[in-house]
């Protein structure tokens, strides 16, 4: 069976894209870099990532051709969760800076072209903030229903069944109050009443306020855990356990703890205010059902203008399958998505879906620019950082160690940034260590390591080959017909044409095909004389 740059017969769906651009849009098609600031660049010898650090090295970001930056958590915590325990939305914690450098990292980002994008954890505040001191104080003060809580049982025993992400039930007691809160994540952090009109009004000013200083847009944090049912009951079982899973929560399924209709309310109100200041949200998916939300979160002009899932980030293989039926769901949509491969949550793609090769690691992230959407780089992906290996005793992230060792945690995500492989800590810190250890191989990935054959430098021709293709950037997604493991689709315009192979197994293929132009190869791969040859975990771009 043949290939053919885009003859209909071959098409599997029809493309019903709009492929019309408002100048505001510049979020659709871009390529995001996500910064963890903790583990991005210190400044100032302390073994912690700032503001500061990111400052330093946004030249290397911008020297990828990226659209924007991602800033996950600064603000002031007690670091319980590592920033996405917020103790004041308006406040920069001194770990990693001040208000002025905030600003400062700001202006200097956009004198480099690149928007911002900082991250808003609203499901949910830190134990330690203002609100939830005078929310658990009594029943009837003014922020006595900013948070969730409810009654024991008669027996004393917990409202219902919801499980936390992290382990345990997702009710804590507390004995001021004598209620149960909520949390779905650690009991330090208690889930906001984002059903009350004043925290959302609360809420809404917090984004004025960012607004305001000059970003761009927010990514929010599990935005579907928003809300919450409104007569608290149990999550069903899942039945068709063969055994038992790892974590209590898996053991149900979240009907009710979760992506209720009343967030979509909320989320019309930010829309509001994101179109006044000509600003973008990207909203995180937590679900069973993750593509099906993602699309409904973006449905229209009152919904987020894209969100993303772990639809991709939790794949162990990647298979023509997997990214057709993702691309199928956002068929006739009128929202947009976002995808990403690695994020400071999961293991790093190039050791999950590369198994640590190189040039499968370059395929894997020729694939993601290469979808329809948006697309979120992880720091470090540019040079193929495998996941960290880290010892139990070096363990931060409480995910990790309440599961140690069924899981390897999300510790490995976020090691240090290599720079420089002579420097002390590869560059990242002048102290001796760092806040998590620097993994062995990543100082020969350093970013002074990374020459002319390296994944940096293919990282940059990648962007720069979307940047300059209408068809990449925006066009509609084709999928062909082709057979495994060979991944084929078009990306077209009026204008341009761009035929997408990915060869995604070990073993070489070759396919009859017409002629075109080589924009992109990746591995051992060429187009001949009315063939495309493609060697095992390689690929081409092909301008028809």
């Amino acid at each position: 069976m043949g290939l053919r740059a885009a003859p209909l017969s071959r098409l599997i769906c029809k493309p019903t894209f709009v492929t019309v651009r408002a100048m505001s849009d510049w979020w659709r098609g871009a390529v995001v870099y996500q910064i963890y600031p903790r583990s991005f660049c210190d400044s100032n010898g302390d073994g912690v990532g700032d503001l500061k650090g990111v400052i330093d090295k946004l030249d290397h970001v911008a020297s990828l051709g990226c659209d924007a930056i991602w800033l996950s958590p600064f603000f002031t915590s007690p670091m319980k969760d590592y920033g996405y325990d917020v103790a004041d939305y308006r406040g920069v914690d001194p770990l990693f800076g001040s208000e002025a450098e905030a600003d400062a990292l700001i202006a200097k980002a956009h004198a480099l072209g690149l928007k911002v994008i900082i991250d808003q954890v609203w499901s949910h505040s830190s134990d330690q903030h203002a609100w939830f001191a005078e929310s658990r104080a009594s029943r009837d003060n003014a922020k006595a229903d900013w948070y969730v809580w409810a009654d024991a049982k008669p027996d004393g025993s917990p409202p219902n069944n919801w499980q936390a992400m992290f382990g345990g039930c997702a009710w804590t007691w507390d004995a001021r109050r004598r209620q149960y809160f909520l949390h779905n994540f650690l009991p330090e952090q208690p889930d906001l009443n984002v059903r009350n009109p004043a925290v959302q009004d609360a809420l809404l000013d917090v984004a004025r306020f960012w607004l305001e200083r000059g970003v761009d847009g927010f990514r929010l944090d599990v935005v579907n855990f928003f809300t919450h049912d409104a007569q608290l009951r149990d999550n069903p079982p899942i039945t068709t356990l063969k055994r038992a899973p790892p974590r209590p929560h898996q053991f149900q399924r979240h009907l009710y703890d979760r992506t209720q209709p009343e967030t979509l309310d909320f989320i019309a109100r930010l829309r509001a205010l994101l179109d006044q200041f000509g600003a973008m949200a990207v909203g995180e998916i937590e679900d069973e059902e993750p593509l099906k939300v993602q699309r409904d979160y973006t449905d229209g002009p009152d919904r987020l203008q894209t969100a993303y899932s772990f639809f991709l980030l939790r794949q162990r293989a990647m298979t023509p399958a997997v990214i057709k039926d993702a691309m199928a769901q956002w068929e006739g949509a009128r929202g947009w998505p976002s995808w990403s491969l690695s994020n400071h949550d999961v293991i790093r793609f190039p050791t999950r879906l590369a198994d640590g090769d190189p040039q499968r690691t370059k395929l894997m992230m020729a694939l993601l620019l290469a979808l329809r959407g948006t697309a979120f780089i992880y720091q470090g992906d540019e040079l193929g950082l495998p996941h960290a290996d880290i010892t139990f005793e070096r363990l931060r992230d409480p995910e990790a160690i309440a599961f140690w060792p069924s899981g390897i945690g999300r510790d490995g995500a976020r090691t240090p940034m290599p720079w420089s492989h002579a420097e002390n800590m590869a560059g990242f810190t002048a102290a001796t260590d760092a806040w998590l250890p620097l993994d062995p191989r990543h100082r020969a990935l350093a970013v002074d390591t990374q020459g002319a054959d390296s994944m940096l430098a293919f990282t940059r021709r990648a962007i720069a080959l979307r940047r300059a293709s209408p068809a990449l950037r925006e066009g509609e997604f084709v999928a062909l017909d082709a057979p495994e493991p060979v991944l084929a689709f078009e990306r077209r315009t009026e204008e341009e044409r761009i035929l997408c192979l990915f060869n995604l197994g070990p073993e070489p293929v070759k396919r009859p095909l017409a002629g075109g132009t080589v924009r992109l190869d990746i591995g051992d791969a060429e187009l001949l004389t009315g063939a495309a040859s493609l060697g095992g975990y390689s690929g081409l771009l092909i301008e028809t």
